[in-house]
């Protein structure tokens, strides 16, 4: 998941304010500021380099650029690029955090069934991290406690 071009995203621009519940059946970017929620069952979410988002998120998959205060529920994956800051409790499949991001909170990688009739598992880390790098899966200099 990239940065969108023109036209594949619903667009809220960097001077649009949103107060409340946002949500749709299309993909968006986010360049300006949200407060409140954010349900994108099925689709995706970008907060760009300029978001500001103070809200819960659910969607698809969840790409953090800007800043996020809020809990992220990605059904596929969620993304912390190098310049995120995002403090809240993060549940995914699958999970990429960039060498330069901050982030703050839970994580939860749900496992996905492997057969018919297999029961999902879980993996779950408390994470608190400045500045947080991809390898390993682990962040530089921070604290981890699997449950």
């Amino acid at each position: 998941m990239d940065t969108p071009k023109s036209g594949e995203f619903a667009h809220i621009g960097k001077s649009v304010i949103i107060k409340g519940e946002l949500s749709g059946s299309e993909d968006l970017y986010v360049d300006g500021t949200v407060e409140g929620t954010i349900e994108l069952q099925g689709n995706n979410l970008v907060i760009g380099p300029n978001g500001q988002v103070r809200a819960d998120v659910h969607g698809k998959g969840v790409v953090v650029q800007g800043k996020l205060e809020g809990n992220i529920n990605a059904s596929e994956r969620a993304e912390l690029r190098k310049s995120a800051v995002a403090v809240g409790d993060i549940l995914t499949h699958r999970i990429s955090i960039e060498e330069g991001a901050y982030y703050k909170g839970k994580v939860d990688i749900q496992k996905e069934a492997t057969s018919p009739g297999a029961v999902a598992g879980n993996k779950s880390a408390t994470v608190s991290a400045t500045p947080a790098t991809a390898a390993s899966g682990t962040a530089a200099g921070t604290q981890v406690t699997k449950s």
